[in-house]
């Protein structure tokens, strides 16, 4: 299984990007998998305020959690998850 997690903080982070990791993947355990260890892929990106960024094709329910975001003078942190049983990210 692969692990994608996309974090909007509202504000610009203070920790690292890692430190958001093991907690949103060990919550998960037993709701989208029986054990973490089915996990072989994990891919982590922040997108701090300020910063431009865009989606080339975004999925419908990134693009559901892009308009929770909030207006600029009040953003909202939203953090993004999708988990994929499909493989083909082992053909490098």
């Amino acid at each position: 299984m692969a692990v994608t997690i996309y974090y909007f903080p509202a504000a610009p982070m203070m920790g690292d990007i890692d430190n958001i990791v093991k907690p949103i993947i060990d919550s998960l355990t037993t709701i989208a998998y029986l054990d973490d260890q089915v996990i072989e892929r994990v891919v982590a990106q922040k997108f701090e305020p300020g910063v431009a960024w865009t989606f080339g094709e975004p999925s419908a329910q990134l693009t559901a959690a892009l308009d929770t975001i909030g207006p600029s003078d009040r953003p909202t942190p939203v953090v993004y998850v999708r988990i994929d049983d499909d493989l083909s990210w082992r053909r490098l």
